[in-house]
């Protein structure tokens, strides 16, 4: 009986795992890390706030993919054209600097481990069409084994780093050192766009609905709402807890510190390695390396891969074409957009890796209230069946959410038009 249970979980896990590995990307690497070396601990307590009130937003993706059979993006369709138009507007309106963000990121560690610094546009270019490539020749398939096995190396690496820094301690201030204050404007604008990202972008919750049913045709087996939610619950614990390593490296090893996080990626991706290497030892240099530039492709992958699954499943609903035929060339297309816009605008903007990554996450965060309440909404309404639909305390935390969603952006509204 064990063993049977054992190999349904086999079956079912997949999508939970390609969220954790959108998730550590760069709201982990990059948005934690900083946080860590510029406010220490203090920005803990909103990181773990976004991880808890974000939390029902994304299990109603998986949660509405089992319950129907069909994605979130269906959903909203059902919801009404007007809805599948804000989605697409939405989509459209973030893709390219999300992934453009997650490419620049990726690219600077890639130029990192193989000292290709002096031919950065070269190397991202390189890491587009490699993506680009995977995704339209190898699809799910490939990207299902890849994620796994780079996450588990991630993963393994991480702990390592933050036990080591635990036993260590942290590094210590400098003389005449002042914390920066959490009500300038500079501070709020940072600590909403480090929500916006955190674990990762409310409307690429429609992602974990696309992933369980592509799971499902890959596998054949059609997993219980237990076995779904179990499989993703654990992709969230998993990036929840990496987040605080991240935080703890970035606090332990910079914070107090001279040390200033350079916007170039090349270079920022070499002050991310020196935090695990001071704590490790410089022998594992190579080995960090390697594991960072892993996750960072796998992040980058997977970041294609779920928006050129929304444009492909958004433009059959809007076509009404059969998805049997039309599958193939509309995901081909979508992928080849995402690369080239994404790729124009690292060209043009890559230089300045930490705006960019801010203005990705601020626009995330500021359209995640619109996201959350049509979520909510799928998943209580009459769209699925009363064995379903999420328990008391999980609408409890859904309206919890939903405020503090509208709380922040509020905020980052008035400080945005007042300062």
């Amino acid at each position: 009986m064990r063993n049977e249970k054992s190999k349904r979980f086999i079956k079912t896990l997949g999508p939970g795992i390609l969220f954790a590995s959108t998730a550590i990307g760069v709201s982990h690497l990059v948005q934690s890390a900083r946080a860590g070396a510029n406010f220490g601990f203090a920005l803990l307590p909103f990181i773990l706030a976004a991880n808890i009130f974000k939390y029902p937003f994304f299990e109603f993706g998986s949660r509405y993919a089992n319950a129907t059979g069909e994605s979130l993006i269906d959903g909203y369709k059902r919801m009404g054209n007007w809805m599948l138009c804000l989605y697409f507007l939405i989509t459209v309106g973030s893709m390219f600097f999300v992934c453009a963000t997650v490419g620049a990121v990726t690219s600077g560690f890639l130029q990192n481990l193989f000292g290709l610094t002096e031919y950065g546009t070269a190397a991202t270019l390189g890491l587009f069409t490699i993506c680009t490539g995977i995704l339209i020749f190898g699809k799910y398939n490939i990207l299902d084994s890849l994620v796994k096995i780079i996450g588990s190396v991630l993963l393994l690496s991480t702990l390592l780093a933050f036990f080591l820094a635990l036993v260590k301690g942290p590094s210590g201030t400098s003389e005449g050192f002042e914390a920066p204050s959490l009500t300038s404007s500079g501070s709020i604008m940072f600590i909403v766009a480090l929500m916006g990202w955190m674990p990762t972008a409310v409307d690429l919750s429609t992602w974990n609905s696309l992933w369980t049913i592509e799971r499902i045709k890959q596998t054949g087996y059609r997993p219980t709402l237990k076995e779904t939610l179990r499989d993703f619950n654990l992709g969230y614990i998993i990036s929840a807890l990496l987040a605080i390593c991240f935080v703890t490296l970035g606090a332990y090893m910079l914070y107090g510190s001279d040390t200033v996080i350079p916007d170039g990626s090349a270079a920022f991706s070499h002050s991310i390695i020196g935090m695990f290497t001071e704590f490790i030892g410089e022998w594992s240099y190579i080995v960090i390396a390697a594991a960072t530039f892993s996750i960072m492709f796998g992040t980058c992958i997977a970041v294609f891969d779920g928006y050129g699954r929304s444009l492909q499943r958004t433009s059959e609903l809007f076509l009404q074409q059969d998805t049997t035929k039309s599958h193939g060339s509309i995901y081909s297309i979508s992928i080849l957009s995402v690369a080239i816009g994404s790729f124009a605008l690292v060209f043009f903007f890559g230089k300045h890796l930490k705006s960019l990554v801010d203005l990705a996450m601020t626009i995330s965060f500021l359209i995640a209230p619109v996201i959350a309440i049509v979520n909510f909404r799928l998943v209580t309404g009459r769209y699925i069946g009363p064995e379903y639909k999420p328990k008391f305390w999980l609408r409890l935390l859904s309206w919890a959410g939903i405020l503090f969603l509208v709380g922040f952006a509020a905020c980052f509204l008035w400080v945005m038009f007042t300062q």
